[in-house]
């Protein structure tokens, strides 16, 4: 990883690497998924998934927006780092406002969207890149469009706000993909790792989530063995999503011509990534409750968020290989789906049963589809091995 301290932050377009800044920024964004965790937690099933997912597809939208925008723009001077950190700041509002966004904070979530937009807006006319700078012209109106929908249903509340934020994600995630995206250019090996950044520091959020539902509990075997069980989950997603893949991610999006590989880099970046994140928030959900309470039988709603979060992860994971043509996604499809089976462990028995059936299942998915890899995997597996690892290459 380097840091944006001049021109030599960036030689070539290959060479572009994350910077602490960037960092930076995805720890404010993190934030926010750990606000909705909080929702799924205290909301409950039905309006937790609800408002989770609208505040989630409106949240991560821009998150995608500023990871294109340092992908384009580098940040070496103080101008350009004060826009950033001003975006920060308004992101930093809008994961306040998101526990009570559809009661009180509605309309301040709306006004720091709005916030977030115009910056990101301002800050991409410094791009060098001329298409670039076409792009973001061209994607601007929805962006706008978008942040008023938000803003406006944040001042309307009740069942307005539910219709308004939901066409906003529509016209966020959809007008793109109309032909805008095809004109951005893109360093293939920052954007994946700044993407794959932003997924591991939100498996770090649902470590953490095993932490707040101990809190309450003595030190005790027993305490230790759920932890772990819960900690064993967690790495799994973690191996699903950096087993290999991103090495081969890259050379795929770096094979690609300029316009497919704007729209690819918005499926498998923006629309998979969005499963991916959801994933984790859900599982964070569901492993608070399974912590706090390992001997008891789960409720529907834990039980859910916990194999729902894991399917959702493994299912988003399968659609970003088939996007980018990294390997066959529908192994771990029907894995996701399978994992629904440890539901009624926890509902009949206890949240500690069904974590030990969820880790072993997937374990066992994982453990086999390495059996099954075909030959052509494996090719794609060694041309990518002769490229140094993104941890080296970051150095």
């Amino acid at each position: 990883m380097t840091d944006a301290t001049g021109p030599h932050a960036t030689t070539a377009a290959g060479d572009q690497r994350v910077t602490t800044l960037e960092l930076f920024f995805d720890l404010v964004f993190v934030f926010t998924l750990t606000q909705l965790t909080e929702v799924l937690v205290h909301e409950g099933l039905g309006r937790g998934l609800a408002q989770g997912s609208l505040m989630l597809g409106i949240i991560f939208f821009m998150y995608g927006g500023y990871a294109w925008l340092t992908n384009a723009v580098v940040l070496d001077t103080g101008l350009r780092r004060g826009g950033l950190l001003a975006g920060m700041a308004a992101y930093l509002t809008l994961a306040l406002a998101v526990p009570d966004a559809f009661a009180d904070t509605g309309a301040a979530f709306g006004l720091a969207y709005l916030v977030v937009v115009g910056l990101h807006l301002v800050l991409y006319r410094l791009s060098s890149s001329v298409g670039s700078r076409r792009g973001i012209l061209a994607i601007a109106p929805s962006n706008l469009a978008g942040a008023g929908l938000v803003l406006a249903g944040g001042l309307a509340g009740g069942t307005a706000q539910y219709a308004l934020w939901a066409a906003a994600v529509a016209v966020l995630w959809l007008v793109p993909l109309l032909g805008a995206v095809g004109s951005f250019e893109l360093s293939p090996a920052h954007f994946i790792e700044r993407h794959g950044l932003v997924v591991i520091v939100a498996i770090g959020e649902s470590v953490v989530a095993i932490g707040l539902g101990a809190r309450e509990a003595e030190l005790s075997l027993g305490l230790v063995a759920i932890t772990t069980l819960g900690l064993g989950l967690n790495a799994l997603l973690w191996w699903t999503y950096f087993g290999g893949d991103d090495a081969r991610a890259e050379t795929a999006l770096e094979a690609m011509p300029a316009g497919r590989r704007g729209r690819a880099a918005l499926l498998g970046y923006g629309h998979c990534h969005l499963a991916l994140l959801g994933g984790v928030i859900a599982v964070a959900a569901g492993l608070t409750e399974v912590v706090a309470h390992p001997g008891e039988a789960l409720e529907a709603t834990p039980a859910l968020e916990l194999a729902g979060g894991a399917a959702l992860f493994l299912l988003g994971d399968a659609a970003l290989r088939r996007t980018l043509g990294i390997g066959d996604g529908r192994w771990r499809a029907l894995a996701g789906v399978a994992l629904l089976v440890t539901v009624p462990l926890g509902l009949s028995l206890s949240g500690a049963a069904m974590l030990v059936g969820l880790v072993a299942l997937y374990a066992l998915a994982l453990g086999v589809e390495a059996q099954q890899v075909p030959a052509s995997a494996s090719r794609t597996e060694a041309r990518a091995s002769t490229r140094p690892p993104l941890e080296t290459r970051r150095r």
